[in-house]
């Protein structure tokens, strides 16, 4: 695709592609997208299914048993049937690849898309604005937040999937064998880090890799890593919330009390089985991972609530979560939007999307949250989406995403290592993907500066 259209519509003449990027920061703080052709601009659009016509749609995706749902869909809609691809979601692999076929001109109809990535592929005039084919009428049926992420100034951009409130998966067996209480606070956290640790075991790792989850922690802490003012973007890892974060973590590392190595790879995977690591701070689409990798230890895990800096506080956060978004390319934006709608609302697609372990639902209606123990028995009878239902009732949702951050994942992963391997403290790593990142907005022709 070019750097003059978008959605098979023109730029208007003149309009330098900085500008329009540009206009990215004022879309995010709830303006008009500057810069954008109107709907009538013509063009090469696309021009939708003829009636009878029989047509399939290509959707990437990487979520479990994503092919049920999409398998009843296509019982139920012999003209529109849906082709599922699998990508990998390992260190990104599935947006690297979505990139690299939107810059060579054939994307898929539909794809999975986080909401942190979702600004990415707007930089990159790869997602296909929703509201001109109806978007609009469905917006009451999803959670308002989850709505907002694919919202950028008058247009629509995806369809919620699901989020992942975060909490804390815990070994009950190994907890009361050791007489240690589950940790409400991160100063509790520590405490009990030490004392696992004095038992042989671990309590967790500090994945340098992961991080989403990294973001989840600072979010908790009451980060804001992206903001605007007027058609800039203003960059703030390097805050003093995730200072807090990155200081605390830090401490665990260096005091030997805390694992290093990645999460959700084989040698995690052999501790989680063993005992080696006793909890893990995870989302809740974690359930169905623990219990695919860990069949061995059913009936012995528990949820408590993520950890507060403050006793009695009740700060949450989000770790991942989804979109179905339609790529600009598509020649059938209708159906591709009636899937993707159908696919998060419909209550028999739910189900089976709950039952493979998708997170919380982002539909407001179709289900009900004791649905979502799937793996009530492997809990040992808990009815742990409980504890998941509240924690997104805790979660700031003013947080906002900003271009690139699937780049600043990956520029987190390199400098934790980098400071794991040499003992350097975690403050160097904000500052130094602080300055990337601003560099990285710049480089796409963005305004943007330090906060």
């Amino acid at each position: 695709m070019s750097d003059t259209t978008r959605n098979g519509n023109t730029w208007p003449h003149g309009t330098p592609r900085r500008t329009v990027l540009g206009g990215a920061a004022a879309a995010a703080a709830g303006f008009a997208l500057a810069g954008c052709g109107s709907d009538d601009d013509g063009g090469d659009g696309p021009k939708g299914r003829k009636k009878g016509e029989k047509i399939t749609l290509t959707f990437w995706s990487w979520v479990p048993g994503i092919d049920k749902p999409v398998a009843l869909w296509n019982s139920k809609n012999p003209e529109v049937r849906v082709k599922v691809e699998k990508v990998s979601a390992v260190d990104g692999a599935q947006y690297a690849k979505m990139h690299a076929a939107i810059k060579a001109g054939n994307p898929p109809d539909l794809g999975q898309i986080e909401y942190p990535v979702v600004p990415s592929f707007l930089v990159d005039n790869g997602l296909l604005d929703l509201t001109k084919y109806g978007v609009a009428d469905h917006k009451d049926e999803f959670v308002g937040w989850q709505w907002q992420q694919s919202v950028f100034g008058k247009g629509v951009y995806a369809i919620p999937q699901a989020s992942g409130p975060m909490g804390l998966f815990i070994r009950q067996d190994l907890f009361e064998k050791w007489d240690i209480e589950p940790p409400t606070t991160w100063d509790e956290y520590q405490e009990a880090a030490t004392a696992i640790r004095k038992k042989g075991a671990w309590i967790e790792t500090f994945s340098a890799t992961n991080g989403n989850r990294f973001a989840g922690l600072a979010w908790q802490a009451g980060a804001r890593w992206f903001g605007t003012e007027g058609d800039t973007w203003i960059v703030s890892i390097d805050d003093e919330a995730t200072r807090k974060v990155a200081d605390y973590w830090y401490e665990l590392v260096r005091g030997k009390l805390i694992k290093t190595i990645p999460d959700r790879q084989n040698a995690w995977y052999k501790d989680v089985q063993t005992g080696g690591i006793a909890s893990w701070l995870g989302a809740s689409w974690g359930d169905a991972l623990l219990v695919g990798n860990a069949p061995k230890t059913a009936g012995k895990w528990r949820v408590v609530p993520m950890p507060q800096w403050k006793k009695g506080d009740a700060a949450h956060a989000n770790w991942g979560g989804s979109t179905t978004a339609v790529f600009a390319k598509t020649k059938y934006p209708k159906d591709a939007l009636a899937f993707a709608v159908w696919l998060n609302t419909d209550p028999e697609s739910i189900k089976l999307l709950i039952e493979n372990g998708y997170g919380t639902p982002g539909a407001k209606k179709g289900y009900t949250t004791s649905q979502l123990d799937v793996h009530k028995d492997f809990f040992g009878g808990q009815a742990y989406s409980k504890v998941f239902d509240e924690a997104s009732k805790g979660v700031d949702t003013s947080w906002k995403w900003g271009p690139a951050t699937d780049t600043l994942y990956q520029r987190l992963g390199d400098a934790f290592t980098a400071a794991i391997g040499d003992g350097s403290d975690f403050r160097s790593v904000l500052k130094k993907v602080q300055s990337q990142t601003v560099a990285d907005l710049k480089e796409k022709g963005l305004q943007v500066k330090a906060g």
